[in-house]
């Protein structure tokens, strides 16, 4: 939750945002020294490694960002990689994960390649005409349940689950389009980019050429455009334990649901539908009693290690920006 005593610039924790897409020749062979180079620098968070590149959230001192920063710098094709730094009061991860993966962002289109074929970028500062013209189609291509909390001003909303489903809908909303006659110009928009990486490369692919990609996404967006000039309504769901950020990156209103992973407000904790750690208004019907059940035990161990000044390794984030 904010804190509005402490303003943005004191707030004791760097917070590095970043992606990359290179073609590794051997990501598996990064990881292990990755990771050590995270724990010296006592940084804590999530990278993900594959083929096609780094993706990931990181939080720690300044000088520990920074060392793990320049230490990916040197990797294979990464020089001049560009990251988003921003703060937090507390440490909003539990430890440090460097995972392996097919993709860095989940599509499911091994043949999308964002190196070869991608959409022209828009700065923040010119994004706000693009997306005003009446002849622009604006895309979130970010999941449900991030849409919910904050979106731009009529964008479309393809009610994703998850990003796998993106490329059906596009193809859906894309033949739809074409049998009404209409060739609009398509914005996309995502909390980093990288998803956007992808989606426009999608949409080339698949022959739309006249596709725009917000340069550094919501982020950078909420970071360098006043809100007083903004589009954007709400806030923007972060995958970490922040949950949410406004206009400057300034620390939001939500908490997350450790059930189902949404976030929530003041208003879904007033519900009866609401158990701290066990259920919330998204997701009590779809969830068994033995399952609460579960979600309790787990929240009661969660307390337990409070108690004893030790993080629970149960809550976890999930990188994807």
């Amino acid at each position: 939750m904010g804190d509005t005593m402490m303003s943005e610039t004191d707030l004791p924790i760097c917070v590095a945002a970043l992606y990359h897409f290179t073609r590794f020749s051997d990501h598996e062979a990064l990881r292990e020294p990755l990771l050590q180079c995270c724990r010296e620098a006592g940084i804590k968070g999530s990278l993900l490694l594959a083929a096609e590149g780094i993706n990931g959230t990181i939080a720690g001192s300044d000088e520990g960002i920074d060392r793990v920063l320049a230490y990916i710098n040197q990797l294979p094709g990464c020089e001049g990689f560009v990251f988003k730094k921003s703060r937090a009061k507390d440490m909003p991860f539990l430890r440090m994960k460097v995972k392996l993966k097919r993709e860095i962002v989940t599509m499911g289109q091994p043949n999308i390649d964002p190196l070869a074929c991608v959409g022209r970028y828009v700065k923040p500062k010119d994004w706000n005409a693009l997306i005003s013209d009446p002849d622009t189609v604006v895309m979130d291509t970010r999941n449900d349940y991030e849409v919910a909390i904050g979106t731009f001003r009529g964008a479309v909303d393809p009610d994703l689950k998850t990003f796998r489903e993106f490329p059906q809908w596009f193809r859906n909303w894309r033949r739809e389009i074409e049998a009404q006659g209409r060739t609009p110009k398509v914005a996309m928009f995502c909390t980093g980019g990288i998803r956007c990486e992808k989606s426009t490369a999608f949409a080339r692919e698949e022959g739309i050429d006249d596709v725009y990609h917000l340069q550094g996404g919501i982020l950078k967006y909420l970071e360098e455009i006043p809100e007083e000039e903004s589009l954007w309504d709400g806030e923007c769901f972060v995958f970490d334990q922040r949950v949410s950020v406004g206009h400057g990156l300034k620390l939001g209103h939500y908490d997350l649901c450790h059930a189902c992973r949404c976030p929530i407000d003041d208003e879904d904790k007033a519900s009866p539908q609401y158990e701290e750690g066990v259920s919330c208004p998204h997701c009590y019907d779809t969830r068994t009693d033995a399952q609460r059940q579960r979600y309790r035990e787990r929240q009661h161990q969660a307390k337990l290690a409070e108690k004893r000044g030790k993080a629970h390794l149960g809550e976890k984030a999930e990188t994807q920006v």
